[in-house]
């Protein structure tokens, strides 16, 4: 009974966090800045190739290193396949890194994951079956949409936008907050049983291996590396979520994605303070550099 009351309040949460993150980001930013980065087509390619060839490659190859029960494993590889979580709004602000370019990673993973991972999933798990439109709805509905109506209401009424984007942001944070308490709650039999048995190791190296891949393939600009190092690594759990429900009877997939994202809270948030706490050192060398100059000049 406590147990469905938790995941009730979770699931509700989850939803808001997810509106009013890519809300908030609608309304603090420009239609520019959000997708004028796609022009960047080899940008593109690097972020496609990272979060839906390598990271779900590291998965499969981990899991021959690391075998578990066939329902943990499939729960780990739809979390390998699916990108583009609005949870990297929150670790680009936790970075105090570029929040827009954060959206615009997500407006490229987001349908490219509904159109991936229908096609994907049955070729590396046969018994899934994984519906398109059961992806789509739920992913423009609470993300896209959202960020849509931010840029609209940014563009003709900006004013109100900019007053309004740190409140639906706090709302954000508040929900996450929840989110955390709530499934940890829910779930601590299934957490600690994953701990006992070592399933949460496997879990931990695909997140972890996911960072490093993405920020290796952010290219030179530091920002454009911690973003799509956090976008990467921090898979969309939603989707996942979805997957597992659909297309497995047995629990313990839903539960091995859901697990999965509390490894990934519990490493990626510590991951983003030590990246902010970096950018702040860089940038007081570069101002001590630039008094020097100005002295010497």
């Amino acid at each position: 009974m406590v147990r469905d009351i938790l995941s009730g309040v979770a699931n509700i949460a989850i939803l808001v966090f997810a509106v009013t993150s890519m809300l908030s980001v609608g309304l603090a930013h420009s239609v520019k800045q959000v997708l004028g980065p796609l022009r960047d087509l080899w940008a593109l390619v690097r972020a496609l190739l990272a979060n839906f060839l390598l990271v779900p490659l590291l998965a499969i190859g981990i899991l021959r290193l690391w075998p578990l029960d066939r329902p943990l494993e499939a729960g780990l590889i739809l979390v390998a396949m699916s990108a583009g979580a609005p949870f990297l709004i929150k670790l680009a602000e936790v970075a105090r890194s570029e929040v827009a370019l954060s959206a615009t990673l997500l407006v490229l993973l987001l349908p490219a994951t509904v159109v991936y991972a229908p096609f994907a999933v049955p070729l590396v798990l046969p018994e899934a079956e994984v519906s398109a439109g059961g992806l789509a709805a739920p992913l423009f509905l609470t993300m896209l949409l959202p960020l849509g109506a931010g840029l609209l209401v940014n563009t003709r009424w900006r004013a109100p936008a900019q007053r309004w984007a740190p409140v639906i942001r706090n709302i954000s944070t508040v929900t996450l907050v929840v989110i955390v308490l709530t499934t940890t709650l829910a779930d601590i039999p299934a957490i600690v049983t994953m701990f006992v048995e070592g399933a949460i190791v496997p879990a931990l190296l695909v997140i972890a291996g996911a960072f490093v891949i993405g920020y290796l393939l952010g290219g030179s600009n530091r920002t454009a590396r911690t973003v799509l190092g956090l976008g990467t690594s921090q898979r969309n759990i939603a989707a996942a979520t979805v997957m597992a429900t659909q297309g497995f009877a047995d629990k313990d997939a839903v539960v091995m994605v859901i697990v999965t994202s509390l490894a990934g809270f519990a490493l990626l948030f510590p991951v983003a303070a030590v990246l902010r706490k970096r950018e702040s050192t860089l940038a007081a060398r570069g101002g001590q550099r630039q008094s020097r100059s100005v002295k010497t000049g």
